[in-house]
């Protein structure tokens, strides 16, 4: 996947319309098309990166940011007594979209165990 074709890197630039919850230089945070909970958004490095598999010491500062920022977007988008953060790496991981993003799911009693143990 390439930044021109990417579709997470078309509503960065504005070309794909989204519910905004968050920008600023570097990411940008946006609300889920498919919202799996009352809150479920997204935050998106504005740099294309295909998933956090290609990460490195590089990105730790990137990827440090996303983390400090999802508490308070989370809290004010209501999810005031915790939420679940999800990264989806690669096939195995079921990521569908390659643009490295962090869902950020919850609100009051919306999730279930967190995966189905057999």
């Amino acid at each position: 996947m390439d930044a021109e074709t990417c579709v997470f890197c078309k509503i960065v630039r504005g070309e794909i319309p989204s519910k905004k919850v968050y920008e600023d230089a570097d990411i940008f945070a946006f609300h889920d098309i498919h919202p799996l909970a009352p809150v479920h958004f997204m935050i998106v490095p504005k740099k294309h990166i295909d998933s956090l598999a290609d990460c490195g010491v590089g990105e730790q500062a990137l990827l440090g940011k996303i983390l400090a920022v999802a508490p308070r977007l989370a809290r004010e988008q209501g999810s005031t007594d915790g939420f679940r953060t999800i990264i989806n790496t690669g096939r195995v991981g079921r990521q569908e979209v390659y643009h490295l993003h962090v869902h950020i799911i919850g609100g009051p009693e919306a999730l279930g165990p967190m995966l189905k143990r057999s």
